[in-house]
C-alpha cells in the first residue's frame, strides 16, 4: 500500500474493514492463540488500536505510547472504538508492540488490541481532528520542555511550579515500595529524591525530579493510572516544596544523589524491596531479609525494552501490570499469638479483611502459632504487609510467608481440639465476587471501623453498647445519611482489631449480619 495514503475520518473506516480480514496483523493481547510472529506483519511507526472503551480520551490513548518515545500523530475513530497512533520512529513502535505482546495493554481496566498499521505515516485532516491535534500539541510541548500553544482549556499545562510531586496511592491492594515508585517515575526523567510516609491511613510519597518539566510530564501521563490491575491508583499533584531534605537512605526515604547517607535504622540502603525487580517471571519468595526479589518476565529480543524500564513503561502507559503471584505461597505463618484467646474463627475473620481465607491450622505443639491459607500469593502478601507487627490480644503478632503450599486437613476424628478449620465454602469471603467494591476498600488496621448492613431499628446507643461490651471503649460514632452504614472509633488500633474479630458478621436479627472493616477516615 502506498505510504502517502491519507487517513482521514472516512478513509479510516475503509482501513478498518481491511484489518478485520487481515491474517497477518499482530495483536498484543496476551493470548497465545492470537499472537503472530513479528516478521509476518511489516513494522510501521503507525499503530492500530482496537476495542477501546467508550468515551476514551485522546490523552489516554497517547499515554499508551508516551513511555516508548515521541507520539507524533493520532486519529480517533470513536464510533468504532478504535484509534491510530503514530510514533516518532519505527523503532519506538517496535518496542511498544514487543512490550505489549508480553503485557496486556489496558485502558480504563479494559484490555485493548495493538497491531501495526499498513500505513507508514498518518495524515489527518486537521479541521476534522482539531481536539486530538490540540491534545497532541500540548503533550509534545511537555515532552520537548517548551510551553504549549494549544488551547489551554484542553489540558492543564501551566508552567510546572515545582520539580517535586506529591503522590497518593488509592486502593492499595498490593504493597507499593519506594523502589517501585522510582522505577515507574524514572521513565520521565532523573529521580533525585523520594520520601514515603503514611498520612490519614494512606500511603503517600514526595518525589523530586531534576527538572520541573519532567515532573509535569510524569503527572500528565501517570495521574489516575493504576500500578497493578484495578488497584494502587496514582493520585498526583505538584508539591508546594521545591526541594526535599532527605536524612536517611532506607526503605522509607532515598536521596539518589547522596549514596553515602546513613540508613538511620541499621537496615541496608541497597536492599531490593521492589515488586518490579529482576525478570524471573513471577514474584519470588519473600526473603528472610524482608525484600521482594522480582516480578515481571518480558521478551528480550527484537527491540523489547529492558525489564526494569518495561515495568515502568507498563505503569506509565496504560498503567496496569498484573502481578502473577504464582511464585509465592498463599500460606502464612502467624506467630506470637495469644493462645488463650485466639481461635481459627478469629484468625479467619481478621485475615479475611485482606483475602479469602481457605483454611486455618493452630499448631498442635506450638499453640501460639498458626498457618493461614489464602486464595493466592497476592492476598497472602497483602495480609502480611498489613498485619505483621499488629498487636492482637495484648501480643505483637508476627506474620511471615510459610514454606508450605497448602494447609493439610487432619484425618477424620484426629483433630479433637478443633485446631484446624476448613473455610473454603464460607459465605463470608469478601473477595469471591470479581469487581466487588470490597477490593476498593482495603485499608491498614486503624482505630476507626466502618460498619455496614446496619438494621433499621438499631440506633447509635445500641451500637456503642455492642462495641463496648466487646472489651473496647468507643471514642466517637457517626451514622451515614442512610443509617445503614456508620463509623465507630475505638481508643486504639488493638481494640479495633479485637472488636472486628468479634463482631464482623454479628447477627443483628432479621437476617441482618453486621459487616465490619477498617476505615481510612477519622471522626
Amino acid at each position: 500500500m502506498d505510504s502517502d495514503v491519507a487517513v482521514g475520518v472516512k478513509r479510516g473506516s475503509d482501513e478498518l474493514n481491511m484489518y478485520s480480514s487481515s491474517p497477518t496483523a499482530l495483536t498484543a493481547n496476551g493470548s497465545d492463540s492470537k499472537k503472530q510472529r513479528l516478521e509476518e506483519s511489516p513494522p510501521s511507526r503507525v499503530l492500530h488500536i482496537r476495542k477501546l472503551p467508550n468515551e476514551v480520551s485522546e490523552t489516554e490513548v497517547i499515554a499508551l505510547g508516551l513511555p516508548f518515545g515521541k507520539v507524533t500523530n493520532i486519529l480517533m475513530l470513536k464510533g468504532k472504538n478504535q484509534a491510530f497512533l503514530e510514533l516518532g520512529t519505527e523503532e519506538a513502535a517496535i518496542t511498544m508492540v514487543n512490550y505489549y505482546t508480553a503485557v496486556t495493554p489496558q485502558v480504563r481496566n479494559t484490555p485493548v488490541f495493538i497491531q501495526y498499521s499498513n500505513h507508514k505515516e498518518l495524515k489527518t485532516d486537521s479541521a476534522l481532528n482539531q481536539r486530538a491535534q490540540a491534545v497532541l500539541q500540548a503533550v509534545s510541548a511537555v515532552q520537548d520542555g517548551s510551553s504549549p500553544s494549544s488551547d489551554p482549556g484542553v489540558l492543564d499545562l501551566a508552567p510546572p511550579p515545582s520539580p517535586v510531586l506529591r503522590i497518593i496511592i488509592d486502593n492499595m491492594f498490593y504493597p507499593v515500595t519506594l523502589d517501585v515508585l522510582q522505577q515507574i517515575f524514572s521513565k520521565f526523567g532523573t529521580v533525585m529524591k523520594i520520601i514515603t510516609f503514611t498520612k490519614n491511613n494512606q500511603f503517600q510519597a514526595l518525589l523530586q525530579f531534576s527538572d520541573p518539566v519532567n515532573a509535569q510530564q510524569a503527572k500528565l501521563s501517570l495521574d489516575g493510572q493504576n500500578i497493578y490491575n484495578s488497584c494502587c491508583t496514582l493520585r498526583i499533584d505538584f508539591s508546594k516544596l521545591v526541594n526535599l531534605n532527605v536524612k536517611y537512605n532506607n526503605d522509607k526515604s532515598r536521596d539518589y544523589t547522596r549514596p553515602d547517607l546513613p540508613t538511620g535504622d541499621g537496615e541496608s540502603a541497597n536492599k531490593d524491596h521492589s515488586l518490579l525487580g529482576t525478570p524471573s517471571g513471577a514474584l519470588a519468595s519473600y526473603s528472610s531479609g524482608g525484600g521482594y526479589s522480582s516480578s515481571l518476565s518480558l521478551s528480550q529480543g527484537g527491540g523489547a525494552i529492558s525489564p526494569l524500564s518495561a515495568a515502568a513503561a507498563a505503569a506509565a502507559a496504560a498503567g496496569r501490570v498484573a502481578l502473577s503471584g504464582s511464585g509465592v505461597s498463599g500460606v502464612l505463618l502467624a506467630s506470637n499469638l495469644n493462645e488463650e484467646m485466639v481461635t481459627p474463627q478469629s484468625l479467619f475473620t481478621l485475615f479475611g479483611v485482606y483475602g479469602d481465607v481457605q483454611r486455618v491450622k493452630i499448631l498442635y505443639n506450638k499453640k501460639d502459632s498458626a498457618l493461614i491459607q489464602l486464595s493466592d500469593g497476592n492476598q497472602a502478601q497483602l495480609a502480611m504487609s498489613h498485619l505483621n507487627g499488629q498487636k492482637v490480644f495484648g501480643k505483637v503478632m508476627r506474620v511471615t510467608l510459610s514454606k508450605h503450599q497448602t494447609v493439610a486437613l487432619p484425618r477424620e476424628g484426629l483433630d479433637d481440639q478443633l485446631l484446624t478449620k476448613d473455610f473454603s465454602g464460607s459465605p463470608l469471603h469478601r473477595f469471591k465476587k470479581p469487581g466487588s467494591k470490597n477490593f476498593q476498600n482495603i485499608f491498614p488496621p486503624s482505630a476507626t471501623l466502618h460498619l455496614s448492613n446496619v438494621r433499621d431499628a438499631v440506633g447509635e446507643e445500641d451500637l456503642r453498647l455492642l462495641f463496648s461490651n466487646s472489651g473496647g471503649t468507643v471514642k466517637a460514632f457517626k451514622f451515614f445519611q442512610d443509617r445503614k452504614m456508620a463509623l465507630i472509633q475505638m481508643t486504639s488500633v488493638e481494640e479495633a482489631i479485637q472488636t472486628l474479630m468479634e463482631l464482623h458478621n454479628y447477627d443483628m436479627g432479621g437476617n441482618h449480619h453486621l459487616k465490619v472493616s477498617f476505615s481510612k477516615s477519622t471522626i
